[in-house]
This record gives C-alpha cells, sequence and structure tokens, in this order.
C-alpha cells in the first residue's frame, strides 16, 4: 500500500497544472505582491506560461480574472476555519481560540503585503465591481462566524467582543504594511486573548 501511495504521490507532483489553474494561482500572486492596478493580463499570461488568448478563454475579463483570485481566498479561509472547527468539536471556545492564533499568526508572520480583500478594496473604488461585492460578502461572513463562536462559547456581549476582534485583526494587517512585522500586530496574539479573558463570565 505505501508503495502505491508513492507512486500516486509522485505523478500527482508531476502532473501538468491546468491553465486554468496556472493562471488563478499565477494572478492571485502577482496581485499580492505588486497590486492588482499594476499587473497587466499580459504579465500575467507570460508568468504562467501561457498566452492571453488562453486566459480570455477562461476569464472572459481582468475583473473576472480578480474576482475569481478573491474567490479562491474565500475558499482556502473557509477550508481553514472547517480544519478548526474538526480539530474542535463542540468546543466553540477552543475554535474561537484556535482560529484567532492561526490569524494572529498568519498575519504577524506571513501577511507582508496585509490583508488581500482590504488592498482589492482600496484599489477598486467602484462599488459595482464584482471583487467588491466579494470582499464585502465575505468580510460580512468572517464578522457574522466570530459573533457565532463567542455566542455559543457564552461570552459576554458576543457582538461587541466580535467587533473588537475584528478591527484589531484588521488593524494588524494595515501595521504590518506601514510599521512592519515586529510593531504593534506582533502583540496581537496576547491582545486578542486578553479580550477573551475581559468577557468572560464573572
Amino acid at each position: 500500500m505505501s508503495d502505491g501511495v508513492t507512486l500516486k504521490s509522485r505523478e500527482a507532483s508531476t502532473a501538468p497544472v491546468p491553465p486554468r489553474a496556472r493562471i488563478l494561482a499565477t494572478a492571485k500572486d502577482l496581485f499580492y505582491r505588486h497590486g492588482i492596478h499594476a499587473v497587466g493580463v499580459d504579465s500575467i499570461a507570460e508568468a504562467a506560461g501561457t498566452n492571453k488568448m488562453t486566459l480570455y478563454r477562461h476569464f472572459g475579463s481582468k475583473d473576472e480574472l480578480i474576482a475569481a483570485c478573491l474567490g479562491e481566498l474565500v475558499a482556502e479561509f473557509s477550508a481553514a476555519w472547517n480544519e478548526t472547527a474538526r480539530a474542535h468539536p463542540g468546543d466553540p471556545l477552543n475554535q474561537l481560540r484556535d482560529w484567532l492564533r492561526h490569524v494572529g499568526e498568519f498575519k504577524v508572520n506571513e501577511a507582508e503585503r496585509g490583508c488581500a480583500f482590504l488592498n482589492a478594496a482600496a484599489e477598486l473604488p467602484d462599488k459595482n465591481h464584482p471583487a467588491r461585492r466579494i470582499v464585502q460578502e465575505y468580510k460580512s461572513a468572517h464578522r457574522a462566524k466570530l459573533i457565532q463562536l463567542c455566542e455559543e462559547a457564552g461570552l459576554v456581549d458576543p457582538d461587541l467582543l466580535a467587533d473588537k476582534m475584528f478591527l484589531l485583526c484588521e488593524g494588524a494587517r494595515v501595521s504590518v504594511q506601514s510599521i512592519g512585522p515586529n510593531g504593534p500586530a506582533s502583540r496581537l496574539p496576547q491582545m486578542l486573548d486578553d479580550l477573551i479573558a475581559q468577557h468572560k463570565p464573572r
């Protein structure tokens, strides 16, 4: 059985990545590192090892590609939420702590360009842009999930607590960009733990 698994793993690692997936992964990386407006479809197609015709066959426009990239990020964060729930079944408080620890570590150690959703919202002023709708829906769902876990954990004033957490996390992303990971953002995990302690029933 182990030989079969190893063989399958090797086959999977050498299998060619479909063009759509390559374009998405490339665009997501370039948009995050350089900004949406700074990256054109020619650069994306070239970096993905394809051409503009193929790009437009999978994505009708650059705006559609931007929205698809954010949709991929939403799916990744949804999977992380599900993993946290599986790790602490029936334990909303530890689900909340685990999620906040994950978010705090990510913001400080990996998110050198801040929040991809906030960056997109700043670069796309048109509120009817498809990517803006994804940003709003994701951020609203994130806030609602925090409120839900705070309620289920029996914490005092769960709506207020969730909003404090939400705003701290948003601010940490901005701080990482302006001051760096060793600034106030480095205190985020401790601040979040302190907030939970403050809202525990007396």
